[in-house]
């Protein structure tokens, strides 16, 4: 019914210039301890964006511009409770944060692009399922059982969100039995090409954003184990320190992270979607992948770029 094209279409439109050059063996400090204030001020932060979000599209798309897209009054009426849910959880994570004595973060400007309907759908489904990966990535990271109870709860219903929109655009609401967790760092990179500025009273978050990654407008439209894809590096070089080691892309899933040989080409790397070893979550629906130059683990000492964000087609 709708065109699943623009996924990848949404984020790349925003992904920000990056430097230069990126060293894989480039000094990076180690980050400070995070606190459960520090990680609610991140998920308040997240669901700024997504509140903001929901409320421009209602407020720029009226319901006969959503019926003209193609999509139902039924759809409306519930991106209106979608919208709603958002709002309920910022709320609900400043005033934690206001009993636990920490500042909360404001809202911030952006910039989502909304040129259409559609594009606004497939961002919206691509915002959904990074906050589920989000508050799954962030939830080890907890020490109080009443904000993991609260985390947890949050997680649910955005999971909820994001299979009702991806198959409001006939993507297939729940293509993999497990969902994948992202780091910090690797969150907030997707999200900082949306965020224009951000109060100067905001407390800093112990985040950082990775150099943009993005997948080729030119990649097959259906992408399954075994496609060969692209991925950019608009505006800088990835290299190992000596010039010649072999680069990674690799992707992240709950089990770890699956390994492919990434071939430079002119602005980015060739490679192919990989086999997932037996045992293992599977490579499918909103997928995220990074360059590096190792290949056995993924953390923030190893990223070089990314997370790339690729629409995989379930293999059932």
């Amino acid at each position: 019914m709708k065109s699943t094209i623009f996924s990848a279409a949404a984020f790349a439109a925003f992904a920000a210039a990056a430097p230069a050059q990126n060293n894989l063996l480039a000094i990076r400090q180690a980050a400070p301890a995070i606190t459960d204030g520090d990680i609610l001020n991140y998920a308040l932060t997240l669901e700024h964006l997504e509140n903001s979000f929901y409320r421009q599209v209602l407020d720029k798309f009226s319901e006969s511009d959503f019926a003209d897209a193609g999509f139902d009054a039924a759809f409306y009426a519930n991106l209106k409770v979608i919208s709603k849910d958002e709002a309920v959880h910022v709320s609900y994570l400043t005033a934690a944060l206001e009993a636990a004595n920490v500042e909360a973060v404001a809202e911030c400007t952006y910039d989502f692009g909304l040129t259409s309907v559609n594009m606004s759908i497939a961002t919206a489904s691509i915002l959904e399922g990074v906050g589920v990966s989000a508050y799954l990535g962030a939830a080890a990271d907890i020490m109080s059982k009443n904000y993991l109870t609260a985390a947890g709860s949050i997680l649910t219903v955005e999971s909820r969100h994001s299979a009702y929109i991806r198959d409001s655009l006939g993507q297939s609401p729940f293509p993999s039995p497990f969902d994948v967790p992202l780091t910090l760092n690797q969150v907030f990179t997707l999200a900082a090409p949306f965020i224009q500025s951000c109060p100067e009273s905001n407390p800093p978050l112990p985040v950082k954003a990775f150099p943009t990654l993005t997948a080729s407008p030119e990649n097959p439209e259906t992408i399954t184990t075994g496609t060969e894809i692209t991925l950019l590096t608009d505006g800088y070089t990835v290299q190992a320190a000596d010039g010649q080691s072999q680069i990674y892309a690799a992707f992240i899933t709950v089990t770890g992270p699956v390994f492919a040989e990434a071939t430079p080409v002119e602005g980015g790397f060739t490679l192919t979607v990989p086999e997932v070893p037996e045992g293992g979550a599977p490579i499918a629906g909103q997928t995220y992948v990074v360059l590096t130059g190792c290949d056995t683990v993924v953390t923030d000492m190893t990223t070089a770029a990314g997370p790339a964000l690729l629409e995989v087609a379930p293999a059932f």
